[in-house]
């Protein structure tokens, strides 16, 4: 069963571009010959997305992301020295996006009028007669630490952000992430407000567990995870524990199922594991997503947020994933686990769809 569309609801896009120098107008090949021989990170040459890629496999829409973390004086993680350098990256990612919006590669979707009209493009005009439909993106801020003042989160609002995790890995300005523990800080809980004055959503995924709690006890707003998995498949606190997938049922959010190798299986040795040495196959994901909709009785709060190209590639994706394109392989797969063709449209795209049209009445 081929995808009519694919919501991919976690794509760090900008941050490829700019960080890793990779032109996403440029065909996979192009960009993978160039890469050759080189050795800063592990995913060189192992790129799976790029624009001609993604609308080989009708993934139209995506959640597009900003990132960048600020690291105090004795940190040990990646990032910049101040909020305010945080910012300045986060505005040449905004620089980039805006780029490809004049070369006609993407468009912005900020409301529910602009998702509808995109959606119309791709599910029913005649897009085969089209060279090049654009890629229609949702920005999303990845980890807040660029949020110097809540000036610059209106600001980020007028430029179109509309989800926010606060957190990444480790501790940052408005509370805790992977690998690290501690309830939100109280920056994180005026956060929060703020979001919710704005009608920002709440992107679940990184909270670690206590800031997760802490934020579900406070959140009146709009709630979904962009990327996280099963930690009933994954033992690893990155991913959610079964009540924390009961919690986001609860609240209607929709959960997207990430296809980094280390978040689909448990004993996954970050730099030395192999897929081939699980035989990953895509067909993990659907144990994934099979575990969800048994929790909620449905599949109404399952869909796609790959992160592909986060910091990896094909070393660290199932070994029938080589591009983004071959997201489309999971239609058959879910179908032959006995999915109607209406769930598996739903997972593909509609269930993210029919969340933000709800968020943004």
């Amino acid at each position: 069963m081929s995808p009519k569309l694919i919501f991919d609801v976690h794509l760090d896009l900008s941050w490829n571009a700019i960080e890793f120098n990779r032109d996403q107008r440029w065909t996979q090949e192009r960009i993978r010959r160039r890469e050759l021989g080189m050795t800063d990170f592990p995913g060189r040459s192992r790129n799976t997305v790029c624009f001609p890629e993604m609308r080989r496999g009708r993934v139209g829409l995506c959640v597009a992301t900003q990132l960048a973390r600020y690291v105090p004086y004795f940190g040990r993680l990646p990032g910049f020295a101040s909020p305010e350098q945080a910012w300045a990256e986060t505005q040449g990612q905004l620089a980039w996006y805006r780029e490809m919006e004049a070369c006609g590669e993407m468009v912005q979707i900020r409301n529910r009028a602009q998702l509808d009209a995109h959606l119309k493009l791709w599910l029913t005009d005649s897009t085969e007669n089209r060279a090049k439909p654009p890629i229609g993106y949702i920005l999303s801020l990845e980890g807040a630490d660029s949020i110097v003042s809540f000036k610059h989160l209106e600001k980020s609002y007028a430029d179109g952000l509309r989800a926010i995790g606060p957190v990444h890995y480790g501790p940052g300005v408005y509370g805790h992430g992977t690998d690290d523990e501690g309830p939100l800080t109280s920056r994180g809980h005026e956060l929060l407000k703020e979001m919710e004055r704005l009608g920002i959503i709440l992107d679940a995924t990184h909270l670690c567990d206590e800031s997760f709690w802490d934020a579900m006890g406070r959140v009146q707003g709009r709630v979904w995870a962009s990327h996280s998995n099963c930690r009933a498949l994954a033992n690893w606190n990155r991913q959610f524990d079964d009540n924390q997938i009961k919690e986001l049922i609860r609240r209607d959010a929709v959960i997207g199922m990430s296809m980094d190798a280390i978040m689909m299986v448990h004993g996954w040795a970050h730099l030395r594991s192999k897929p081939q040495d699980f035989n990953l196959k895509l067909e993990k994901i659907c144990e994934h997503i099979d575990h969800i909709c048994q929790l909620a009785g449905n599949s109404r709060h399952v869909g796609i947020g790959t992160d592909l190209d986060g910091g990896y590639g094909t070393e660290q994706t199932p070994l029938d994933v080589d591009s983004i394109a071959d997201l489309a392989k999971l239609g058959d797969l879910l179908a032959a686990r006995g999915c109607q063709a209406e769930d598996i449209d739903g997972i593909f795209s509609g269930n993210f769809v029919r969340f933000l049209r709800t968020a943004w009445a």
